[in-house]
């Protein structure tokens, strides 16, 4: 063990070298993937030091997430606090089903949740589990939703007549979702979004009440924290009126910015939150955890046990149900997700994760202003959003885009709104000073000229 430590660190210490040269790899061909890296594992041992070479080698060929030049996905950077929660983790390797194997982590994660749960306005009555990632917090509201309205669909299969609703802007795991739980992705109703990209309220109850009058049953609405492309924020105040008008489930997918809850700058961003049935968040995003660490809070744990209880008497031996999380969660073998998000927590306090989500408003205020006083760019964007929508010259966003990726120069991605493509810039790394967004848009600027020539 300790020998395997000491190449851990190694190859470490020497990706971090790495990284101050070339932020950025320059990617391998995919198609020469195989022929590049050794990756058979043979019927004898490798030797020691092919060994040692290889893993040194696909480790520093792989894409780096945590540099100044990554602006692709929704996560990015890296926070030691929190790596050190995950390394725990994976040396411990508990499961988090049952007490009797989780023990003190079954308090870590319970801790995270309830402090969560609080923050956002729930009475005290909720439950909550931490999750693979957004795709499958948004399965669990799903689920709940409907296991409320037809508690037959457990045992009889999803009746006829339900429909569901989500914004035309919302993440593609919820028309996926639509699918798994049988309620097919044809009674998923797509709301209009408005030139923000929020959902538009009118053209929702406008759908519900067409529904309604067909017979049809209307029982969950997904709203939006941090759309994928624009993010931007559904209003939940008048989404929430009309789901309690005609009885409705709503869940407020926050995975990308639903950590504003804790800014108070920015919680405004989620007002009326606590009139939903549910939440999530990934810590994995705007907080910086590694991934994966995704969070949903269900405002009535009773939900969260009428979906995903079922007894076990090989699993659960010990110990009351508050502290056998395997009743509350999708998964049984779940590994410890909670442990890295909550050494974080405690070594920064709420008001460090506060300086988290503050800074990187403060970084997209800086690219907007830069945008917006440089007459080449075309600003898409709107305040209140850590996503930097904008075009350079005539310049297709996806050639710029997929040239600076080729060449190990940005990873930086793009996407679309109303037809217009455009280069999407996530400002979700903190660590980030004022002076890597200037460099990131001179060399896109100098990149741009070679295009052009």
């Amino acid at each position: 063990m300790q020998q395997d430590l000491d190449l851990f660190l190694s190859i470490v210490n020497d990706l971090l070298e790495d990284e101050k040269r070339n932020p950025v790899v320059k990617p391998i061909e995919a198609s020469r993937l195989f022929e590049t890296i050794d990756f058979e594992p043979g019927e004898l041992p490798a030797l020691e030091e092919d060994f040692k070479e290889t893993l040194r080698e696909i480790v520093l060929t792989t894409p780096r997430t945590a540099t100044d030049m990554f602006y692709n996905q929704l996560f990015g950077g890296r926070n030691s606090k929190a790596i050190l929660g995950d390394l725990l983790a994976v040396v411990l390797n508990n499961s988090m089903y049952t007490y009797k194997v989780a023990g003190p982590m079954i308090g870590v994660e319970k801790s995270i949740l309830d402090k969560i749960a609080g923050m956002i306005g729930y009475p005290g009555s909720q439950g909550g589990t931490v999750a693979t990632g957004g795709s499958m917090t948004n399965y669990m509201a799903m689920l709940m939703a409907r296991d409320k309205y037809a508690p037959e669909a457990r045992y009889e299969g999803i009746p006829q007549g339900m429909v569901a609703y989500t914004s035309e802007l919302s993440h593609y795991s919820i028309p996926k979702n639509s699918a798994f739980i049988g309620l097919g992705r044809n009674n998923l109703r797509m709301v209009k979004a408005d030139a923000a990209g929020k959902m538009d309220v009118l053209d929702l109850e406008k759908r519900i009440k067409e529904d309604i009058a067909a017979g049809k049953k209307p029982f969950f609405v997904n709203a939006t924290a941090g759309t994928t492309v624009l993010g931007a924020f559904d209003p939940i105040p008048e989404i929430a009126a009309i789901c309690k008008k005609y009885d409705i489930w709503l869940h407020v997918d926050g995975a990308y910015c639903g950590s504003v809850i804790f800014s108070r700058k920015y919680k405004h961003l989620l007002k009326g939150v606590e009139h939903t049935d549910s939440f999530s968040v990934n810590a994995h995003k705007m907080l910086g955890t590694p991934l994966t660490c995704s969070i949903i809070i269900a405002k009535d744990k009773k939900h969260l046990y009428d979906s995903f209880s079922n007894e076990a008497s090989y699993l659960y031996q010990t110990h009351h149900d508050e502290f056998n999380f395997g009743k509350t969660s999708f998964q049984c073998g779940r590994r410890n997700d909670a442990l890295k998000f909550w050494t974080l927590w405690k070594a920064v306090g709420t008001v460090g994760l506060e300086k988290l989500v503050d800074r990187q408003f403060e970084l997209a205020e800086f690219c907007r202003d830069y945008i917006k006083k440089h007459p080449d760019y075309t600003l898409y964007s709107f305040d209140d959003s850590i996503s930097i929508c904008f075009n350079y010259k005539d310049i297709p966003a996806r050639d710029i885009c997929t040239a600076l990726y080729e060449e190990g120069e940005i990873m930086v991605g793009y996407g679309s709104h109303k037809g217009t493509e455009f280069i999407r810039l996530v400002t979700i790394n903190p660590s980030n000073p004022d002076e890597t967004l200037l460099r990131f848009f001179k060399k896109l600027e100098d990149f741009s000229g070679v295009l052009e020539g």
